[in-house]
């Protein structure tokens, strides 16, 4: 059973959530506070984590690096603040998608569902692709540095680089990987890819500022150049 964490200072919200998500069969904890989210983590460690960022002790942005500090696990925005400086910081600290405030349940259980499917979506056997002096094996979900050293990276992260380098050479146009990785409302969220291209570069490429294999066709889309 998928263990969900959902994390909101409104005590209505975690009710409503709690009891909608229960009785579609996930197994839910709550948490009122950014440091009590952590706590629970840590304790009980989530398959994924809804994450409202106007908590009263901890900024929602600073819960998120704190999880990514040692967890991949998938993290949905749950929101009030729906400026675009807000979306960003949340997307570049490491979640996976933001859901902003007056919400839908039905939306937010479509989100869940699409980020699951993301986690759990098999690979085909494909050979190791090389991103500078990293190696990408996209069967098991590995990248390693030539040293060993392994790269870690969000499920979100994931389903854009695989995209890309499932196409080797030839462009994967916005609207495709919106739709493919996010879902066919998201296709005019074009600042969610440039937050994970650059989260990619940051991660893959030996000079983020110039990138060599992950590159950005303005306007049209994105490669990847072996």
């Amino acid at each position: 059973m998928t263990r969900i964490l959902v994390v909101d200072d409104e005590p209505q919200i975690l009710r409503a959530l709690r009891i909608n998500l229960r009785a579609r069969r996930y197994d839910v904890d709550v948490a009122g506070t950014g440091a009590a989210a952590l706590k629970a983590a840590a304790s009980h460690p989530p398959d994924l984590v809804v994450l409202d960022l106007g908590l009263p002790d901890i900024d929602g942005v600073e819960v998120i690096r704190g999880l990514r500090g040692w967890t991949t696990v998938p993290i949905i925005v749950l929101s009030g603040r729906a400026g675009s400086e807000d979306k960003v910081a949340a997307l570049d600290a490491g979640a996976d998608d933001y859901v902003t405030k007056p919400f839908g349940v039905e939306e937010l259980l479509a989100r869940i569902r699409a980020v699951t499917r993301r986690l759990g979506a098999p690979s085909e056997a494909v050979p190791a692709l090389r991103i500078g002096q990293h190696t990408v094996d996209l069967a098991d979900h590995s990248v390693r540095r030539d040293d060993g050293t392994e790269v870690k990276l969000t499920p979100t992260q994931w389903s854009v680089l695989e995209k890309l380098l499932r196409h080797p050479g030839k462009l994967v146009s916005q609207r495709q990987l919106l739709q493919d990785v996010w879902g066919p409302e998201y296709q005019n969220e074009t600042n969610y890819l440039r937050q994970y291209l650059a989260q990619l570069r940051r991660k893959l490429e030996d000079d983020p500022a110039r990138p060599r294999h992950l590159i950005t066709e303005p306007g049209m889309g994105y490669r990847y150049r072996p």
